[in-house]
C-alpha cells in the first residue's frame, strides 16, 4: 500500500498510555500511519515512583530515553505541542509545525496540583511534605526516609478520583515493611486518611480487606476531606474542622 493513502494517527504522549498504544498499533494495523508527538525525551517510569522511595528502584530502573521504546515504523517528533484544531483535524507545533491527522489519541497524563490545598504547597514542602507522584517527590521522600528516626506518618488522599487507587494502600504497606527492616516501626505510626468511608474504593473490598490494615498497626482514618494544611503546626485539617497531627506527611494531591 503507498505510504500517501495510509490513514494518518497522531499520539499526543510519549508516556507509558501513548507509547502502549503506539506500538500495538503498528503491529495490529499496517494500514495507518504512526506518529507520536512529546515534547521531553526523557521516559519517567512512573509506577516505579511508588517504589523508588524505599530503595527498592534505582533511577536507572525508573528514567529512560523515550524513544528506545517507540518502534522503528512510528514517526517519533520531540517538540512541544501548542494547540490541537480539531475542527481542521490538525495539530501545532512549535516553530509553526503542522501536523495533520485522520484519528488523534491524546496519551497526555495529568499532573498532581497541590497549589489547589491551602497550605500544602508552602515552606514545608519537600521538608515534612512530600508526594510520590512525581520523581523529585521520590528523591526527596526517599532521601528523608533514610535518615527520618520516627513519628506519625501520615498519607493523605486529598480527594478523589486519584491515579492508581490502590497507590496509596500500596505505599502504606511498603512504608510498613520498610520501618521493619529499618529496625523503627514500633517508633511510627502510620495512619492513613482518607475521604473514602473505607480504605479502598469498594466497599466490599474495604470490608473484606480492611483487616490488612489492622494486621500491620495502619490507622485508618476515614471520611477525612481535607481542607486546608497548616504546615507550621503540622496538621491536616477537614471540612468539618477535625485535626489530623503528624510529623511527616505523604500527600496525594489533587489532579490538575
Amino acid at each position: 500500500m503507498p505510504q500517501s493513502t495510509k490513514k494518518k494517527i497522531v499520539i499526543l504522549g510519549a508516556g507509558t498510555a501513548g507509547t502502549m498504544a503506539a506500538n500495538k498499533l503498528v503491529r495490529k494495523h499496517k494500514e495507518f500511519k504512526v506518529t507520536v508527538v512529546d515534547q521531553y525525551a526523557e521516559h519517567y517510569y512512573q509506577p516505579g515512583f511508588l517504589f523508588y522511595p524505599f530503595g527498592i528502584y534505582k533511577e536507572k530502573d525508573i528514567i529512560k530515553t523515550k524513544k528506545q521504546f517507540i518502534p522503528s515504523k512510528v514517526d517519533y517528533i520531540q517538540k512541544t505541542i501548542s494547540e490541537v484544531v480539531p475542527n481542521e483535524k490538525k495539530v501545532l507545533l512549535e516553530g509553526g509545525e503542522e501536523l495533520g491527522y485522520d484519528v488523534l489519541v491524546i496519551a497526555t497524563g495529568s499532573k498532581i496540583n497541590p497549589d489547589e490545598t491551602s497550605g500544602l504547597k508552602g515552606d514545608e514542602w519537600h521538608k515534612s511534605i512530600f508526594d510520590f507522584y512525581t520523581f523529585k517527590g521520590a528523591s526527596r521522600l526517599r532521601k528523608k526516609l533514610a535518615s527520618w528516626e520516627g513519628g506519625v506518618m501520615a498519607v493523605n488522599i486529598v480527594e478523589m478520583p486519584i491515579k492508581c487507587p490502590v497507590a496509596p494502600l500500596e505505599f502504606s504497606f511498603l512504608a510498613d515493611d520498610f520501618f521493619k527492616r529499618k529496625g523503627i516501626r514500633d517508633k511510627v505510626t502510620i495512619k492513613y486518611v482518607t475521604p473514602l468511608d473505607g480504605a479502598f474504593t469498594k466497599p466490599k473490598a474495604s470490608k473484606s480487606l480492611g483487616h490488612l490494615l489492622e494486621e500491620k498497626d495502619i490507622e485508618i482514618v476515614p471520611n477525612f476531606g481535607t481542607e486546608h494544611v497548616d504546615s507550621k503546626a503540622k496538621k491536616l485539617v477537614s471540612y468539618e474542622n477535625k485535626e489530623i497531627s503528624y510529623d511527616l506527611l505523604v500527600t496525594i494531591p489533587t489532579k490538575a
